[in-house]
């Protein structure tokens, strides 16, 4: 048996549970053993996105003595237009040499 560590954070607090589990067993299996999914309702066990130490991976990779695995939340907007409207908002507002270094 190995340990890993199965985290879950939301803006305020952050769930981490440890789970003695067999080796060879896969990222999506911990998850499952590990009993997160009663503690946190909002995660859906048929749609997660793992990563292992900050590395997104596939459910079915392996993990290995202390792994932390984390379950990562779906994105509110895409990290591209959220950039693209603060520079046309700095555009408009006249800011655009301080935000973009002269570019526009």
């Amino acid at each position: 048996m190995i340990k890993v560590d199965v985290v879950y954070a939301v803006p305020h607090k952050a769930v981490v549970m440890s789970v003695d589990v067999a080796e060879g067993t896969s990222a999506e299996q911990v998850v499952l053993q590990s009993g997160i999914l009663d503690k946190c309702a909002d995660i859906d066990p048929t749609d997660l996105t793992l990563g292992i130490w900050n590395r997104t991976v596939k459910g079915k990779q392996a993990v290995k003595e202390g792994d932390r695995i984390e379950i990562y939340r779906p994105l509110i907007a895409d990290p591209k237009d959220a950039r693209r409207q603060r520079a046309e908002k700095a555009k408009d507002e006249g800011r655009a040499n301080k935000i973009t270094g002269g570019r526009a």
